[in-house]
C-alpha cells in the first residue's frame, strides 16, 4: 500500500477481491444503472458507487458491516474503509 496512515481493516488485507463482470449486481436485477462499481473485499460482490442513483455499495457496507472495498473502474487502484474513513491507493 502506498499510504502510510492506512488502517488496520486495510492493512488485514491478505489478497484483493476483483470483479467477476463490470456491472452493478443488484441493478442489472433491477434494471437499473451506475456510475462506477465498487468491489467489497470481504465477500468480492460489485456494487455502484455513491455517485450512483441507488448507492448500493453504501447500502451493502450497511446492512453486512464489509469495512474496505475498492474500486472496479478499470485504470484504477484505491481501497476506501467505511468506518476508518481511509483512502489507500495501491
Amino acid at each position: 500500500m502506498a499510504q502510510q496512515n492506512i488502517c488496520q481493516h486495510i492493512k488485514d488485507l491478505t489478497t484483493l477481491q476483483v470483479a467477476d463482470e463490470l456491472v452493478c449486481e443488484i441493478c442489472i436485477k433491477n434494471h437499473g444503472t451506475w456510475v462506477h462499481l465498487r468491489t467489497c473485499q470481504t465477500c468480492g460482490i460489485t456494487l455502484c458507487c455513491d455517485d450512483s442513483p441507488m448507492k448500493h455499495m453504501t447500502a451493502h457496507y450497511h446492512e453486512t458491516g464489509h469495512p474496505v472495498i475498492s474500486s472496479a473502474q478499470p485504470g484504477e487502484r484505491w481501497l476506501w474503509c467505511y468506518p476508518d474513513e481511509v483512502f489507500a491507493e495501491y
